[in-house]
């Protein structure tokens, strides 16, 4: 007798086996604990950069909420529950936006790009929940001479520095006002329709997070550099790379250090209309 998919579980290929387990579908016996877990240093860099450049890789629908500030952020996650306690590290690239649809409109951090160094959390949040998730090898953070050193790569070629110096004890930055949330574009092609789309929805995962808990927060004199590649560099990566490589820094803006634990573990997005 073949299977039929059960009402209310999370699948994915292949779904032949059953109902798949990962960060929204823990084994019953499984008890995360999101006020603790899991650990998380976090360094960041911004930059203001030029509005109608930063415009182009904007989805329809959207548009520029404020400054065109760029965020690059590296988040060095331990202790992950859903990993039976590993960790991996992921790298955000966002900047203010607002989204108008036919029904909702909200406004937050228009995330374009995460590049993680692991399989499972890229597969599991681009199908789940449209995080737009790309694979990298990303280096353990250095510290050296007062500064947080971090880099990331793909085969050897490395593509991406961020760098915080003079970091100083300061309190954690306030939640920026009227801000719903992290909005991402989530997009699946039509397989043998090149050029169309399975699935094309705009995600939100909502600002409030009271799991989590900042332990410690610094800010810095921050400085990010995304570099130029060939197609031969970066295969399937350099469009993504050169178009933030093109982007200019008119002005960095800062840079910060923060320990955390505990936080959201993303059950809770929703798709705008």
């Amino acid at each position: 007798m073949s299977y039929r998919f059960e009402a209310g579980r999370i699948y994915r290929m292949p779904t032949h086996f059953g109902p798949a387990p990962g960060p929204r579908q823990l084994p019953d016996d499984v008890a995360p604990d999101p006020k603790r877990n899991p650990r998380r240093l976090s360094v960041a860099a911004s930059f203001l950069t030029d509005a109608a450049r930063l415009e182009r890789h904007l989805p329809e629908g959207f548009a520029l909420a404020g400054e065109p500030v760029v965020t690059v952020e590296f988040h060095y996650l331990t202790g992950i529950d859903w990993l039976a306690g590993r960790g991996y590290t992921m790298i955000d690239v966002s900047w203010p936006a607002t989204f108008t649809g036919q029904n909702d409109k909200a406004s937050g951090r228009f995330l374009a790009v995460i590049w993680e160094n692991l399989a499972d959390p890229i597969i599991t949040g681009r199908g789940e929940i449209g995080h737009p998730k790309l694979y990298a090898e990303i280096a353990e953070p250095r510290l050296w001479d007062g500064a947080q050193i971090c880099a990331a790569s793909w085969m050897g070629f490395r593509f991406l520095d961020l760098l915080v110096s003079e970091l100083r004890d300061a309190p954690p930055s306030p939640a920026k006002p009227g801000s719903d949330g992290t909005l991402m574009l989530k997009y699946v092609p039509r397989t043998g329709a090149w050029g169309e789309a399975e699935l094309h929805q705009v995600t939100l995962t909502p600002a409030d997070d009271p799991d989590r808990t900042v332990e410690r927060h610094q800010a810095g004199v921050g400085a990010v550099r995304f570099h130029r590649a060939a197609w031969s560099d970066l295969p399937t990566l350099h469009h993504v790379v050169n178009a933030l490589a093109e982007l200019p820094i008119i002005e960095p803006r800062g840079g910060s250090l923060t320990q955390s634990r505990g936080g959201k573990s993303y059950r809770d997005q929703r798709v705008l209309v």
